[in-house]
């Protein structure tokens, strides 16, 4: 179940970057920083969770990475963040030391 935990908390993660640009982006500024603070307590309250079963370095290092990943490709597919193969390396490093580090748990 603490897997599951972090799963979510990682989705959350992704939330709080995205309300930020789109509160910087919108003029909704109020609900998009209200959406950031919501996604962000809840990231923070399922790794709390996770952490009860996972140790703290390999949760918080999954937790991350999945939170980077995924926001970078936010980025990319919906505010035109650039796109290369330096970039792409770059995540693929990122998932696989996510990779190793669960397997090795």
């Amino acid at each position: 179940m603490s897997w599951i935990y972090l799963l979510i908390a990682a989705i959350f993660e992704v939330g709080w970057p995205f309300g930020l640009k789109m509160a910087a982006n919108s003029g909704n500024k109020f609900w998009w920083i209200l959406f950031a603070i919501v996604t962000m307590t809840l990231s923070g309250v399922f790794l709390y969770f996770a952490q009860k079963q996972i140790p703290v370095g390999t949760a918080y290092a999954v937790w991350t990475g999945i939170g980077a990943s995924c926001t970078f490709f936010i980025g990319v597919l919906f505010f035109q963040d650039a796109l290369n193969l330096m970039r792409i390396a770059g995540v693929l490093f990122i998932v696989m030391g996510v990779a190793c580090l669960k397997l090795a748990h």
